[in-house]
């Protein structure tokens, strides 16, 4: 199969997922270090104090960044687990929208575009892939 112009999505959407991951890893190190600059409403947002959620968003912030490094290499594993991630830190970024609400907003956003990406057009880096390794 011959490269198209789309496969710059794939790369595109590996490259945001690295971005998106290390932001969010960077969220998660300020809430569990400096936890008072989240403060909207109390200790909490939504659910979980502050130190919970800066761990989660850590602990996503790494896997959202190494997925995103496996989409890179065009395997068929990293396409799903990116879409699936993609998703969870979207919702995830809800619980943000009360302290951050346009940075939630460009991430939740980021997150449908790496979705679309990966969707429609990462079979074309799989076959890109299998064309160059013959």
């Amino acid at each position: 199969m011959q490269d198209t112009g789309w496969l710059g999505w794939i790369w595109f959407a590996g490259i945001m997922m690295i971005v998106m991951g290390a932001f969010n890893a960077i969220e998660g190190l300020v809430g569990l270090f400096r936890g008072e600059y989240y403060v909207a409403n109390g200790e909490q947002v939504i659910v979980f104090d502050l130190t919970t959620w800066g761990w989660i968003t850590l602990l996503l912030g790494v896997l959202v960044a190494l997925a995103g490094a496996a989409l890179l290499s065009g395997a068929a594993w990293a396409r799903v687990l990116t879409v699936i991630l993609a998703a969870v830190n979207a919702v995830a970024q809800l619980a943000f929208v009360s302290v951050h609400p346009v940075w939630s907003t460009i991430v939740i956003t980021l997150c449908v575009l790496v979705i679309w990406a990966v969707v429609v057009h990462g079979s074309e880096a799989a076959a890109t892939l299998e064309s160059s390794s013959r």
